[in-house]
Parts: structure tokens; sequence; C-alpha cells
């Protein structure tokens, strides 16, 4: 069948082994790992940019780009110039079926490489019966497949032995068999969901050690940095290598009106770039501060960055551009936005208490009230009577006798967390709209989409019930309900989020993803193009066999506080373990969809380069990622197996002589060794983030969520109350936050 006599093909490049054989077997007989769609860079597959004229199979949904499949293609014929017409006829097809496997969606589990800690195979899993076809027509070409120098032994002789080393020991995964099972590839490529059909996604840590990070935002300048903003008042600066400045971009604690009282809503709570920072290097602020008399005051004001580090915020060109009294130390609001016709959009509470108790209608229908409202103002124009912005000549109530002519929208009573759509990235469907949680009183949370003029119902309403019943009545109303509206038995504080618009994760384009500061839920609204209804999705992080990927993990602090996007679109969400503005519990967790991602390349960005002048900061996990927990379930497996095979052995006398036996070694001489099939070096692994040196825990889990909710009323919580807080649980006795 070979045309030619030689032993192996000089252009295959193979590993010198197939797999670590104690570890397979311990994860095969504790089940620690199912096989789930991956690919041998271990990442989750991708629909093909480009069509695959070699491995077309895939062409759809699988592990292989245009080039990689153009690479194959070059390998199968580099394997075909050594066999005659007999074998070109006899095993072309056998050849390509096992090349393509590297195409496969599950070819991480065909080649064993689902942990990037254990040796890939050289040649994928076969089922039994066409691995014995395989060899009996074939067996010649095994030694052109593969370098492997216990399966090129075994192509004289008997298949049984060659098929057992190409074995799975779950045979629904070896092929072909994963090709034909149709409750694998029901659901190929789409979101993974749990039988209640909650989406399965998971996360990536990328910052750790905040106190209450409020705000996490970009300056849109191309450098992809961002920014996390600390309830105390300072600012931090991470790059995109992961890695955060060791000073802080902005340090106002000594201005920021905030204390450690658990539930403390008072602080630094909003932070916004200007659109063309770039060039005007503006940036703006909203916190809480004491003005004269200990009144205590929202503060908006404009900064810019240092002309000598771009890294640092000038601590003296802070320029006040509106103040605001707070009667109440709760419902501070704090959003600040910059929508896509230009304008700082500011986000005000109701002023606090309970019920929005101040005057005949309260703060939020009093459109000459400030607190309670969406404000649209012009800061890159003066206006009169001396104050920094202009009010836009299209607001809403600017010829209304007695109404702001700041005041955009109106009814609201503390959205906590808003965010701009993008838009989709073909069709730009949704661009501009602005979506907001409003935080609600005793029954209801709500998101919101504002517009202009808008009423949003509060105090009349809370959600689509009334509150106030005497104003819920009156035909003036005309308010605009939520999109959608939750009981507190889901949860008592809503967080508002982002329309997903990034480019790594395609199935999650177009949800909006919110969650719930209390229960600590993570949720998503799907609209209906058709009807323009919004249907709520419940999100669960990723079981352990979804999960299984470098650098994700399936747990997260509890009280989810804020949601940001970076420069490229991708969403993560900010929480804390416990609710209290000095305590360095708060950390940063990226969206990761296991399911499906991107087409290797599609996502890349060049940043572009800034000068640091303080020192870096590696980033340094402390959550345990699920191969971490993994690799500690195989290891305690490890020890039982051997104890227990240990004390079933009969004593060995020291009588006993003769030569001492070798244990049996893999082929593989050394794990270092990290070669996939066909590549004479392994590329750089799919990394859902910035990944750094990894942190031994030594004390008890960092998943404990020992804490307790914020208040309405801003007062801590007594100090016994805080035992009732449970590891991913809900708490006992939750108390409502604001």
């Amino acid at each position: 069948m070979l045309k030619k006599s030689s032993p192996r093909a000089p252009k295959l490049s193979t590993s010198s082994g197939i797999f670590h054989l104690g570890l397979a077997f311990l994860l095969g007989r504790v089940r620690l790992l199912q096989g789930h769609p991956q690919c041998l860079d271990y990442g989750p597959p991708f629909q093909p940019p480009l069509h695959l004229d070699f491995c077309s199979d895939y062409e759809s949904f699988g592990c292989c780009d245009q080039h990689k499949d153009r690479r194959l293609a070059a390998r199968y014929r580099d394997i075909m110039d050594y066999l005659d017409l007999r074998g070109h006829a006899q095993c072309g097809g056998y050849i390509k079926d096992i090349l393509c496997q590297e195409c496969s969606p599950y070819a991480a589990h065909l080649y064993d490489a689902e942990n990037p800690q254990t040796p890939l195979r050289n040649l994928p899993g076969l089922c039994a019966d066409y691995c014995s076809a395989f060899h009996s027509n074939c067996h010649s070409a095994i030694s052109l497949l593969t370098n492997d120098r216990r399966l090129r032994e075994t192509h004289d002789k008997d298949g049984a032995h060659f098929c057992h080393l190409l074995n799975l020991p779950d045979k629904d995964y070896c092929f072909p068999n994963v090709l034909r099972n149709d409750h694998l590839n029901r659901n190929l490529g789409v979101v993974a969901q749990d039988h209640r059909g909650c989406l399965q996604l998971c996360l990536a840590e990328v910052a750790n050690g905040l106190r209450n990070p409020v705000s996490m935002v970009h300056a849109g300048d191309g450098t992809h940095r961002f920014f996390v903003a600390e309830q105390v008042g300072v600012v931090w600066v991470y790059l995109p290598d992961g890695s955060h400045l060791e000073q802080p971009f902005l340090d106002l604690k000594n201005l920021v009106l905030t204390t450690p009282w658990v539930g403390d809503e008072r602080g630094f709570l909003g932070l916004a770039f200007h659109p063309r920072f770039r060039h005007n290097r503006k940036f703006y602020i909203y916190y809480s501060c004491l003005g004269r008399k200990k009144v205590e005051k929202i503060r908006i004001s404009e900064m810019k960055i240092s002309r000598a580090d771009p890294n640092k915020a000038d601590p003296k060109s802070e320029r006040v551009i509106l103040e605001i009294e707070e009667p109440a130390s709760n419902h501070n609001g704090g959003q600040l936005l910059f929508g896509v016709d230009g304008y700082l959009y500011i986000f005000t509470g109701d002023g606090g208490q309970a019920g929005d108790p101040f005057g005949k209608f309260g703060n939020a229908q009093n459109k000459s009230s400030l607190l309670g409202k969406v404000l649209r103002i012009d800061v890159n124009r003066a206006g009169s009577e001396g104050k920094r912005y202009r009010v836009p000549r299209d607001n809403p109530f600017v010829a209304e006798p007695g109404a702001h002519p700041a005041v955009y929208a109106y009814g609201i009573r503390n959205m906590w967390r808003c965010a701009v759509d993008r838009g989709d990235p073909i069709t730009h469907q949704g661009r501009g709209r602005m979506f907001c949680g409003d935080v609600g009183q005793n029954r209801f949370e709500e998101i919101d989409i504002i517009v202009k003029g808008g009423n949003y119902g509060w105090r009349a309403k809370e959600g689509f019930q009334c509150y106030d019943r005497k104003l819920c009545h009156n035909a003036s109303l005309n308010d605009i309900p939520p999109i959608y509206a939750y009981g507190h038995a889901v949860g008592k504080s809503v967080t508002g989020g982002y329309v997903y618009r990034g480019c790594e994760s395609p199935n999650l384009n177009g949800l909006y993803i919110f969650g719930d500061f209390m229960s600590g839920r993570l949720m998503a609204l799907q609209e209906d193009k058709k009807t323009k209804k919004w249907k709520k999705r419940d999100i669960c992080l990723g079981d352990t066999e979804s999960c299984a990927f470098p650098g994700l993990i399936n747990t997260y602090s509890k009280f989810i506080i804020s949601f940001a996007e970076d420069e490229s679109g991708e969403l993560y969400f900010l929480a804390t373990s416990y609710p209290s503005a000095y305590v360095p519990h708060g950390s940063v967790y990226k969206f990761v969809d296991p399911s499906r991602r991107a087409p290797p390349g599609k996502c890349k960005y060049k940043a572009v380069p800034v000068k640091t002048r303080s020192k870096r900061v590696q980033f340094r996990p402390l959550a345990k990622t699920v191969l971490d927990l993994l690799k500690e379930q195989s290891e305690k497996a490890a020890r039982k197996f051997s104890n227990a095979t240990s004390a079933s052995r009969p004593d060995r006398t020291s009588s006993q002589k003769g030569p001492s036996e070798k244990p049996a070694s893999s082929t593989r001489s050394s794990r270092k060794t990290f070669r996939g099939p066909g590549a004479k070096k392994r590329a750089r692994g799919w990394s859902p983030g910035p990944q750094g040196r990894r942190m031994r825990w030594k004390t008890q889990s960092s998943r404990v969520r020992t804490s307790a909710p914020r208040s309405r009323a801003g007062r801590g919580l007594p100090e016994p109350l805080l035992s009732g807080w449970l590891v991913g649980g809900r708490a006992r006795g939750e108390p409502p936050r604001h």
C-alpha cells in the first residue's frame, strides 16, 4: 500500500506520547470531566467566517478556521504522497476523517485536551468498530499519522492493542459516535441551558481587593485601559495586560462623604469620560460631600488628566458643574453618561427616606426639583448666570413654567446603574437606547428605557402597580411603564446592566444583562423584535462541565454593585462579599459564554500605547478556577486510590532480594512537552482575560459571602446579623437596601 519505503513522513510532527495514564484513569474513574465542546487551544468552538474546503463537515461550527483547514489539507496531501493508488482508495477517507477531528467541536475531548495540565493524545479517540476497520485496512499508514512509538509498533500486529490505546472511556464521545449523538449535537453552539431554562455562563476574575467598586469605565481613547472607582473616592487604572498601577488615578477620600457603615449609600458614585477625551483630557465625577453648615450634597464636577502623567488626574483641575442638596442620606443616584448626542446625562435619586415624602407630590413628580430626575446638560458651553453648563434647546421642559430646564425625564426613585446601548455591530439597531435599573420601595424592582420627557411613575407607581393610589389614578400621570419588573421574592435592589454588544461571545449579542444587589441573582432580558416585548431569562453560572476551561470560575461574591463594559464591548460586573465602603472584598468579573466564541483573530485589537510612571502591579487571582478545583479533586482521588491500593498489597519484607522494578512510565519524555497533533509547537491557548500568577489559599474559600446588605436608610446593621449570610445562597431575613 505504501509506495515509498519511508518509516515516517518528515513533514509530520507529533508529540512523544499519548496521554498520562494515571491522571486519565483517575479522571475517568471519578467522572470529574465530562466531554463538552472545546477546541485544542482550550477555548470554546466557533462558527468559521469562511467556507472550509477540506474539513467541510465542520464549516458551520467547530474548531477550524480557513487557515487551519488549509494546513490540515496540506498535511493530508503529504501523507497521501506516500500511498499508492490502492492506498488512496482504501485509506483516503479514514485519514481525512482522523485529521479533521482537530476541527470537531469536541476536539479537546477526542485528544484528552480538556485540561491544559495533561498531555495530548497523538491521534483522536476512535470508536472500537471504526478503529478496528481502520487498522485492518490501513495499518501500514499509522506510521504516517503519528511518531508515537507505541502506536507505530502496533501497525503490523493485532489491532486490538492499537484500538485499546485510542480508546475513550465514554463511548458517546469517540469518533464517529460523537457525530451521531443527537443529545450532544442538538443545541450545539447556542447558549447552554439547564433543565429550568437558566442560561449557563461562566466568569473570569479580572480584579480583586477593591473597596466597594461602584463603577468601571473606559476612556474611549484606544488605550483599552479601564478605570475602577471605589466608593471611598479612589479610582484605579487597569491596563490591557491585566495589571493595575500602584498609584491611584484619583484620590478624593478627603472630599467624599461616606462611612464604614454596612449599606451606606453615599460616596463616590459616578465617573464618565468626555467623548472627546483624547483631545480635551476631560472627565466628570459624581460624589457625596458636605457643604456649609454640614449640609449633605451631591456634586458633579469636571476634571482633567495631568499633562505630566496620562494615568493621573490633575487634582487642581476640579470645576464644580452642579451641586444639589440631599435631604436624606440615601437615594443618592450616581450615574453619569454621555449619550450619542454628546450631552451629559445625570441620574439623581428622589432625596431619600421612604415613599418620597417631600412636598405635595414628592420630588420625583415635581419638575422644579432636580431630585428624582434624569438631567441633560451641555458641558461644552457655558450657560447664563455663571453656570458652567448650557441647557440644550431641545430639552423637553425648557418652555414649561416652573420646570427646571435641565430636566430630561422624571418620576424616578433611585436609578442605580444605567447604560447606553452601542447598537447591533452590523445593523446598528438599538444604538443610543438608554437602559436603567430603578430601585423599588417595598414590592417591585424595575428596568426602564429612558426617553425624552418620560414620566417613570414614582411615587404614583412602583413597577406596574400603584404605590400612591391618589396619584396613581390621576388622569394626567401619563407614565411610561417599565420594560420589566420583578417582585421581592426574586430580589430587593436592582442593579442595572448593559446590552451585550461585544465580539468574544456572539451568542450574547442583544441580551440586556443585569442583576440584583441583595439576592445576588444575575438575569437577562431578550427583546422580541416583532412584538417589542422583553422576556426575562435567568443566568445561572455553568456547572463544572460547562466551565472547565482555563481561567474560568463559576462562583462570585454575592453583592452585585455595578456592571461595566470595556472599550471592546465585553461585559463585566463588580461585586463584593461585604458591602462596606472601607472593606477590600470587592472583585471584578468578566462574562464568558462557554458554548461559543468568536473565530480566532476576529476580536484582536491593537491598544494605543500609554506611558506609565507608576509601578505596575501584576494581577493575582484569588478565586479558584474550575480546573483548579478539578485538579484538587483528582489529587484527592489519587491519594485515596493510592492508599487503597497500598492497603490491599501484602507487605514485602526486606529479605526479598532482586532488582527493583521501575514503574511503568508514560511514553511522554517530559510533562513540559505540550505538542498538539500535527503541530511542531503548541499554539498559545485561548484566554478569557488577563491571567496572572495564581495565589494559593491557605484559609477558607474566597467564595464565602459573609456579609450584610445595604439598608434603605443608610444605617449599618448590627454585627450579629452578619452571621446570616450563606455561601452562594439566599440570605435569611434580608432587609431592603434603599
